[in-house]
């Protein structure tokens, strides 16, 4: 018969969570619990900490999230700061350049920019002592009553909580297991997105800069921030995300980008030989009446995923978390109540970022030429001093 790993008893009052996935919104809730005096157990289906990644920001609620569960100093070596984003023709020609301080004078100086692998390095290693991390460790089944939850792990033993939360990406096997399967919520917006980091640094890409290429239909970035810190993101239109799931990272980007210059050329080439290290999924994003069930809540991409358009994934994980946190603590005893009004509180949120998401897909994929010209002329007009003014406002007020 396996083991039953059981909370703690009621003299110490000490609470247990399970937490399912070891990804930013996940390891900031363990450490946000950890914090409450919670006992802390994460278990993450891969087999080891994933590194690099594409590039998060973090401003507004993420940044202020980040700065109260103490992360900010050790994620401000590793902020790449702004950089000058030159727009190029399809051979990789520059068209017009849009300077760091453009940026920088709409985000202000509460922002980091990173990768999402150093996010997640520096919420590891603030909680890593203090939790008990599983790695290759997957959720086979759950069950719960009123007092407690009980997950059932891959290898047959079984973990007893007082509250579960699912933080195992858009993709969730939680979110499977307790709402449905994934068909009923993730909405396909037929797009496309790789990303990937870049082991040399790309010739033709000034030091310190990144180009960008929006055609029809399409988008591709190269960032030259150095050896080992230069990456790549690229997203297109796609009438069968499956088809091009099916083809891989290398086959598929080379079919859709294979006829750009410059630095596009480059990344594609040292994408040949490491495809396993990029990112390369479909686009969709996850909808829901509800988060939670009884003392099971999911939490980031696998209840909301907001999607690459918002730019704001990693931002609401961490405030998500930090929310979740605050809850469970002003409510005590009562789990499922404080989950009500976590949710209460984020749906608002979550919800406007949705709809900045799907608005913002033309920004990335123009459905045609005359769209990308106007998108163009908008980029341009950012560099004019009163139209620089409008935007600041209008991108303070969407983080506040």
């Amino acid at each position: 018969m396996a083991a039953i790993e059981a909370p703690d008893t009621a003299d110490t009052k000490k609470k247990r969570v399970l937490v399912v996935g070891a990804g930013i919104a996940g390891l900031a809730a363990a450490l946000r619990l950890h914090r409450q005096g919670w006992d802390v157990v994460v278990v993450e289906r891969a087999p080891a900490r994933r590194s690099s990644g594409y590039l998060v920001n973090l401003h507004g609620p993420g940044y202020d999230a980040a700065e109260r569960l103490g992360l900010v100093p050790a994620l401000t070596p590793s902020d790449i700061g702004f950089f000058t984003s030159i727009m190029v023709r399809a051979d990789g020609r520059e068209k017009f350049r849009l300077p760091a301080a453009v940026a920088e004078a709409a985000v202000g100086n509460r922002a980091l920019s990173i990768f999402r692998g150093d996010l997640e390095s520096a919420l590891y290693d603030a909680v890593a002592e203090h939790a008990d991390i599983r790695f290759a460790t997957t959720v086979r089944a759950l069950s719960q009553t009123a007092d407690e939850v009980e997950a059932t792990l891959g290898d047959g033993t079984h973990i007893r909580a007082d509250l579960l939360i699912g933080a195992d990406g858009v993709h969730s096997r939680i979110r499977e297991l307790v709402f449905g399967p994934e068909t009923e919520y993730l909405v396909d917006l037929g797009h496309m997105v790789g990303a990937f980091p870049l082991e040399k640094a790309p010739e033709h890409v000034p030091d310190g800069a990144g180009t960008t290429f929006i055609g029809p239909g399409r988008t591709a970035a190269v960032m030259n921030l150095g050896p080992q810190r230069s990456s790549t993101f690229f997203t297109y239109r796609c009438p069968d995300t499956r088809a091009e799931l099916e083809l891989g990272p290398a086959a598929a980007l080379g079919r859709s980008f294979g006829d750009l210059g410059g630095g596009v050329t480059e990344a594609l080439h040292q994408l040949g030989t490491d495809p396993a290290g990029a990112y390369f999924d479909s686009v969709g994003q996850v909808v829901m009446d509800r988060w939670s069930d009884g003392r099971i809540v999911l939490l980031g991409d696998a209840a909301w995923c907001v999607t690459v358009f918002a730019g704001y994934g990693a931002a609401l994980a961490l405030d998500g978390a930090d929310r979740l946190g605050a809850a469970l603590d002003d409510h005590r005893d009562d789990i499922p109540g404080a989950l009500t009004t976590w949710e209460s509180s984020l749906r608002p949120e979550v919800d406007k970022r949705q709809t900045l998401a799907r608005k913002g897909i033309s920004r990335f994929a123009p459905p045609t030429r005359a769209h990308v010209r106007a998108g163009e002329l908008m980029l341009r007009a950012i560099g004019l001093p009163g139209i620089r003014g409008l935007v600041q406002r209008s991108i303070r007020r969407a983080n506040n």
